[in-house]
């Protein structure tokens, strides 16, 4: 054997020997326990992660859910809004219309009652005018007698209460 080989074979040896070694000091069972327990933490790790990861689905699902309801909610205050603005909008309409209609009753009441005025003050008018000249006539036809004032008196009181 060449001094290549004897060394290779001293190496061989002395590794098994190592080994063998290790084996009797009961590193195998050490080193299994090790691996085992990291198999463990890794395995409690994973199921912390599945764990997180499943809680993680329920609050988007709960803050998907929220979101929905908030929309909803928000288009039920919309929806409101618009009801109310529209009924307010009627309302004030109808006021509005109301309003004008009263006021236009107001105004033509208030015309009707003018012209109603006025017609009264012309025959008033009138009547004063034609009292005047049946005075003045009468006054220039009947000389000054009591008879012929008495009559003209009460023909005036008659004419007044005519036209009047």
């Amino acid at each position: 054997m060449s001094d290549m080989e004897l060394a290779e074979l001293w190496v061989a040896v002395a590794f098994f020997v190592f080994v063998g070694i290790l084996l009797y000091n009961g590193v195998h069972k050490a080193l299994a326990k090790a691996l085992d327990a990291r198999g463990a933490r890794i395995a409690a790790e994973l199921d912390e992660a599945r764990r997180l990861k499943e809680e993680a689905q329920k609050l988007v699902a709960e803050y998907k859910r929220k979101q929905r309801e908030a929309e909803a909610e928000a288009e039920a205050i919309v929806t409101a809004a618009k009801a109310e603005a529209e009924r307010l909008a009627a309302e004030t309409k109808a006021k509005l219309e109301e309003f004008v209609s009263r006021r236009t009753r107001m105004a033509e009441d208030k015309i009707a009652q003018a012209e109603h005025q006025a017609l009264a003050d012309v025959k008033a008018f009138a009547a004063d005018a034609a009292v005047q000249a049946a005075e003045r006539i009468l006054a220039a036809s009947v000389p000054g007698t009591a008879t012929g004032d008495r009559l003209l008196g009460q023909a005036i009181q008659d004419v007044r209460g005519k036209l009047n």
